[in-house]
């Protein structure tokens, strides 16, 4: 599928029908911060998830966990500033506690409604400030809040991520929404986030849920940052039917446009991840290319786009090449090394397994962009992957060295 076939539209998490948003300032970490988000559907949604692998979970994640196998939800209540894991039995009861506060409000089953929460972990939340805070969030619910609730789910974020495309599906206008947010402790399976989409498609669960894993394989599970995954990873997704398109069934046309157009939205959204991770001056995008396997493929990238090394070389403009190569080779893939070729940018630096003779200047050059571009060719079969990372700072270290102060 083409990008073309996608209309990039304003709104966020609140563009498609039938969903209100808000952010609203309870104090719960900072003075001023927005830190507590709403998401509502007008209607029942279909409800999928992909959750942490982290076997220490925060108490939103088991809930949401649960709640979600029923297929069915109506809203989302996230909190940032506190990540309520490792809090014990009381972490379960606040975070019970919030979705009862905005079920009560919205007039809704406690069991429809989601929750989650990003911050520091181990500390008690200030649910005085949190239910405020979220009686005030279903008061501000409107079709324009999606901007609101992106920046009220940011930590340590710099930018706000957000991003909504509409298309046709049955000769009518469906539209794919989304926030996230991310910037440190993100690594694959899944990456430290927060991830919320929302869709008037005509979808069910099971459908939801099959193109959402696909999707996130291919863009949350493929960005990392400094190597660590969360307690609290979480992406959800609503679907409630408003679109009017014919019932989505798997393997169909609809579902394979469906489906890339979710794959769209989440690959924009683990992009600006990557590019705003903690400290970071530049994006990094690892591409293999005729790998003998998907699987070796998607290894080999994410191995390289994780690496250290690699990364603060590329904060070094240092075109150190043979990182690349050693990353690829403990990753896990299958290939034969004395075949690989590879790129930055448009200069090849090594061929067949060694080393060529290239101008340092310009591959320092291609170092110095905003993006910074590598390609792997195993010239060992037809299979590809791409993988999203930064470069590793000074800034990084200083960030994360005063984190909880």
């Amino acid at each position: 599928m083409s990008e073309l076939k996608f209309e990039i539209i304003p709104g966020g998490v609140a563009a498609a029908g039938g969903f209100m948003a808000s952010g609203v300032s309870a104090g719960v970490k900072y003075i001023g911060k927005k830190d507590i988000a709403l998401v509502y559907s007008h209607c029942e949604a279909a409800a999928a998830g992909v959750f942490t692998t982290n076997v220490v979970k925060a108490a939103p994640v088991l809930l949401d966990m649960e709640r979600v196998a029923s297929g069915k939800a109506r809203a989302l209540v996230i909190n940032s500033g506190n990540a309520n894991a490792c809090n014990g039995p009381g972490g379960m009861e606040d975070a019970m506690a919030m979705t009862a506060e905005a079920a009560g409000l919205l007039g809704i089953t406690v069991e429809s409604v989601l929750v989650c929460s990003t911050g520091v972990i181990g500390q008690p939340m200030p649910m005085d400030k949190v239910l405020a805070g979220i009686r005030e969030a279903v008061a501000a619910l409107g079709p324009d809040g999606g901007r609101d609730a992106a920046e009220a789910i940011m930590t340590t974020d710099l930018d706000l991520k957000e991003y909504a495309v509409s298309f046709n599906l049955d000769g009518k206008a469906v539209t794919v929404g989304a926030m996230a947010k991310g910037s440190g402790m993100i690594h694959p399976n899944m990456a430290t986030m927060l991830g919320f989409i929302t869709t008037d498609a005509a979808i069910d669960s099971g459908c939801l849920k099959e193109c959402l894993t696909y999707a996130v394989d291919r863009s949350f599970n493929m960005v990392t940052v400094d190597g660590d995954t969360s307690t609290n990873d979480t992406v959800l997704a609503l679907a409630n039917g408003m679109a009017g398109n014919r019932a989505i069934t798997s393997g169909d046309e609809g579902f394979l446009i469906f489906r890339e157009a979710l794959t769209n939205v989440c690959v924009h959204l683990a992009k600006a991840l990557a590019r705003d991770g903690e400290g970071a001056t530049k994006l990094i995008e690892v591409t293999v290319v005729n790998a003998p396997t998907d699987h070796d493929a998607r290894l080999a990238a994410r191995s390289v786009a994780s690496s250290s090394l690699f990364k603060a070389a590329v904060f070094g403009k240092d075109a150190n090449w043979g990182r690349i190569i050693c990353a690829a080779g403990y990753s896990g893939a299958q290939f034969n090394p004395g075949a690989v070729d590879i790129y930055l940018g448009g200069v090849q630096v090594a061929g067949n397994g060694s080393g060529l003779a290239f101008d340092e200047e310009t591959a320092a050059r291609v170092l110095e962009e905003d993006t910074v571009q590598v390609r792997i060719d195993m010239k060992e079969g037809s299979h590809g992957a791409c993988a999203w990372g930064c470069d590793l700072t000074y800034e990084y270290v200083k960030i994360n060295g005063s984190y909880r102060t």
